[in-house]
């Protein structure tokens, strides 16, 4: 049986790679490009690097240092964080960004979203589907820059693939986030259940378990790794790291 994808997801702060601990306090590890140099010799599936801070810093996309990167990289490249405009996305397809993310646009300009899709088709678009479990209720979509979301996380899903025609959810647990503690499977077993698109699973691995039972117990199509790609072990120091292929197989 064929390997799923397991892709690096690298956090960008507008001058370096940081990684979070549930999407707050994040702390520096290193530089992008010697990053994605390493990432090249371990012959990774995929690349996600998202800019956490430009919605927030309310800046559109680095352009520069997105050629930068994406000139470095020898495996498809994803790319998300301050994406604001139709324009936007042709200036990332133009620099050879294969995939873009997105985020607060699926709230603030869904149209957009759509007329991407039309024009590049669903698979140029990954709906990036943020989630955290409130005190009281369901699970719910959040971070989309202070917007308030009027569907569950269910019906979240549901709206980013029937109305706005995305071709990927890259669902990532808030809480999970940081930790090394795995996954949260019920939720990811529930989306994959529920969606037709494919999903990412993101937040919260921790080690090669974790990967195995996310790619064939909830039957993702691929698994992003934070933690687990840029520290040697949880608190310790940093380290670019890549899981071994032969080590996360389907037994």
């Amino acid at each position: 049986m064929a390997l799923k994808r397991i892709l690096p997801c690298l956090l960008y702060n507008g001058k370096g790679l940081v990684k979070t601990i549930q999407f707050k306090n994040p702390g520096y590890v290193g530089d992008p490009i010697n990053a994605i140099k390493i990432f090249n010799e371990k012959e990774v599936d995929e690349l996600v690097v998202l800019d956490i801070n430009a919605t927030k810093e309310q800046r559109g996309p680095n352009f520069s240092k997105i050629a930068d990167m994406a000139g470095e990289a020898f495996m498809p490249f994803a790319y998300g964080g301050g994406v604001k405009t139709y324009e936007d996305f042709v200036q990332l397809f133009k620099l050879g960004i294969e995939k873009v993310i997105v985020n607060t646009l699926l709230i603030e300009s869904p149209e957009t979203v759509k007329r991407v899709v039309d024009s590049y088709g669903a698979q140029a678009v990954v709906a990036s589907v943020d989630y955290r479990k409130p005190m009281f209720g369901p699970k719910v979509p959040f971070n989309y820059a202070g917007k308030k979301i009027k569907h569950d996380l269910s019906s979240f899903v549901s709206y980013v693939e029937k109305e706005l025609g995305v071709g990927e959810i890259l669902l990532q647990s808030a809480d999970r986030d940081g930790t090394w503690e795995g996954y949260d499977y019920e939720v990811i077993s529930k989306v994959v259940a529920a969606s037709s698109l494919p999903v990412i699973a993101a937040g919260g691995c921790g080690n090669q378990d974790h990967l195995k039972k996310v790619l064939y117990e909830c039957n993702v199509n691929a698994a992003a790794i934070g933690s687990m790609a840029v520290y040697s072990k949880k608190g310790m120091g940093v380290l670019i790291n890549f899981p071994v292929r032969e080590h996360i197989i389907k037994e």
